[in-house]
């Protein structure tokens, strides 16, 4: 893979880039950055089923937020066009925008639409039949439990949760084929 990272993960303090994170394309056109590593508008208007000139329009929105960039030393001639992601991963807190009530609600907002986003796709697996579900079917997992913890042991519960899935996704590449795979955890308080 030919992606090269100028930062692991990008903490979002800036409104601007919020709002760039709020369309869904936007989003899913980074996810297929991530999952695949850099690509052509081509190559990401066919995995997304969207016109190149939308894909198009949607790459210098997320450019501006300096969240993809072009890689040029991929092209094979003048007019291709690569892009990647800056950063490997993105976080923020409705916290940092407590100052400004419209950013805090945006930062809310685009967590709901991540989680929204995660909880469809686990049921959209859930629901294919046994038999589309293959191999895979025997190794997909659901994971809770219920834990007192205080603020400070769940945030260390976060760290060791991302080192795992940092530990898993930065492997180098052995020449197996694997098939892109969602993993993702939630921590909060709640009741039973």
């Amino acid at each position: 893979m030919h992606t090269r990272h100028v930062e692991r993960t990008r903490t979002i303090k800036d409104s601007a880039v919020l709002a760039a994170l709020a369309h869904p394309l936007r989003r899913r056109l980074m996810d297929v950055l991530r999952v695949y590593g850099p690509s052509t508008v081509s190559t990401l208007a066919e995995r997304t089923g969207q016109a190149v000139g939308n894909v198009s329009h949607h790459l210098k929105v997320l450019g501006a937020s300096d969240l993809i960039e072009e890689a040029p030393e991929l092209a094979h001639n003048r007019r291709e066009r690569w892009y990647r992601l800056v950063s490997s991963g993105l976080r923020w807190s409705s916290r940092d925008f407590q100052g400004d009530p419209a950013s805090a609600a945006l930062a809310d907002t685009i967590q709901a639409m991540n989680l929204d986003q995660h909880v469809s796709l686990a049921r959209n697996w859930l629901a294919k039949p046994e038999e589309e579900k293959g191999e895979w079917g025997d190794v997909t997992f659901v994971s809770d439990k219920w834990i007192r913890l205080t603020p400070q042991e769940l945030g260390q519960i976060g760290e060791e949760i991302a080192a795992l899935l940092s530990r898993w996704s930065d492997r180098p590449d052995d020449g197996q084929e694997r098939e892109p795979v969602l993993v993702f955890a939630y921590g909060m308080p709640g009741q039973p």
